[in-house]
């Protein structure tokens, strides 16, 4: 990365590269917030105030106009553009001449869905607010669950209303203003180069750094806070024979690791919920309402803790778990579903193999919901009653969860029942 000296004469021009709308203010004072802090922020918004009326282009100003606006001192201008940039809402363009000329560029934030599934930022935001404050926020951006139990559908198709002719319109898609988020660059202290040579030559081959093992090794460093020389060690432990990485030792003893140098504490990230967006838009009263939305407001963590009765999960299961959410990126409703469905098909064991197997098959569909993580299920058990995963025995499913039950879509829950529910959600709330 280039580095520069800010002068108060230096000029700039801002550019948007987005759209902007009443909802990203609050994204942005909520969740951006607390982990840029309100200077950033207000850089962000003085940047937003310079554009043009139409939002897209400002006039030339220097940083002294910039410093005299906001009070900061250049110093914290530069701190807070960093920031900015850091975690995608800025792009920063330098010309070097007599008078230094910058170039920002403005990107939208993400949006509460995007936000709080990112690995990184949702653990992040946890950090900086702690666990009541972290879930009182989620609560807010929680869709509200509205039964449609009792009515029809009437909604008009956009071929009922209008009628097209035989009129051919030139695309100017590159033209149109469009919403733009800036991808993040996740920059660790990765050298590559150091690692290899601390590595006996006989145990690594051109094969064993190749890119998903990198952009692992970049999370893993980033989400343990892990330097090069703790990477050499857990590497050293991760490779097989054939001098490839394995990925879920590495994950297992980067864990290890991190709990080591931790008191024993575990990453934030299988405390995290199923995301607003991805959740079901109305729930009813029925059995099957209620099992969903247990998956969907369970961290895995606890979703798991209370299949151990209430007592802590084996740490066995626990780093399994962990690197479905880091490795396969599933939601955590999705493996709350995937918990339940294993752990009933395979006699209350978590097969690591037979797990990571249709782990892998729900990352390969794309199952982003706890709705279509059980019809999947449901959908494998009608093909296959008996199954043999690699490393594993053959698996005989004569036993399913009870949600495959298509009875529970409209059997509401007894008294005893649902109080029964609301006791073992209660002690997550």
């Amino acid at each position: 990365m280039l580095k520069t000296v800010l002068l108060p004469a230096d000029a700039f021009t801002v550019v948007s590269r987005t759209v902007m709308n009443d909802n990203d203010r609050l994204i942005l004072n909520m969740l951006y917030q607390p982990l840029i802090n309100y200077k950033a922020l207000s850089l962000y918004n003085t940047l937003w105030a310079l554009l043009d009326k139409t939002e897209i282009m400002s006039v030339e100003f220097t940083h002294r106009h910039l410093i005299n606006m906001t009070g900061f001192k250049v110093e914290d201008i530069v701190e807070a553009r960093r920031k900015l940039e850091a975690i995608g809402l800025l792009k920063t363009a330098f010309k070097a001449g007599e008078v230094n000329n910058y170039i920002y560029q403005l990107y939208a934030p993400l949006s509460a869905s995007e936000f709080l599934t990112h690995p990184f930022l949702s653990a992040l935001l946890y950090s900086a607010l702690g666990s009541k404050e972290y879930n009182r926020v989620v609560e807010y951006f929680k869709m509200p669950n509205i039964s449609l139990t009792d009515f029809k559908d009437i909604t008009a198709s956009f071929s009922d209303v209008f009628k097209t002719g035989t009129i051919f319109v030139k695309e100017k898609e590159n033209e149109i203003r469009k919403r733009e988020n800036c991808e993040i660059e996740l920059k660790v202290d990765l050298d590559l180069n150091l690692i290899m040579s601390s590595l006996p030559k006989g145990m690594i081959t051109p094969k064993t750094f190749d890119k998903n093992t990198c952009k692992l090794l970049k999370g893993i460093s980033y989400l343990y806070n892990i330097d090069n020389a703790g990477l050499v060690s857990i590497i050293r432990n991760s490779l097989t024979e054939k001098g490839v990485i394995d990925k879920v030792k590495l994950q297992n003893n980067a864990r290890s690791y991190y709990q080591f140098e931790n008191d024993n504490n575990l990453p934030h990230l299988i405390y995290n919920t199923q995301p607003s967006d991805l959740r079901k838009k109305e729930l009813g009263g029925s059995k099957r309402d209620k099992m969903i939305y247990t998956f969907e407001t369970l961290s895995p963590f606890d979703f798991l803790r209370g299949k151990y009765n209430g007592s802590n999960p084996t740490t066995r299961d626990l780093k399994l778990i962990e690197g479905l959410m880091l490795s396969q990126e599933l939601p955590p409703g999705v493996v709350n579903v995937l918990i339940d469905y294993v752990l009933k098909i395979n006699d209350n064991k978590l097969n690591k193999n037979f797990v990571e197997t249709i782990a892998g098959q729900w990352k390969r569909l794309n199952i982003k919901t706890v709705t279509e993580a059980m019809k999947q299920a449901e959908k494998e058990h009608k093909g296959n009653k008996t199954r043999t995963y690699k490393g594993t025995n053959k698996v005989t499913v004569d036993s399913v969860p009870e949600w495959f039950d298509k009875k529970i879509e409209v059997e509401k829950l007894s008294a005893e029942e649902e109080e029964k529910m609301n006791a073992i959600l209660s002690k997550y709330s």
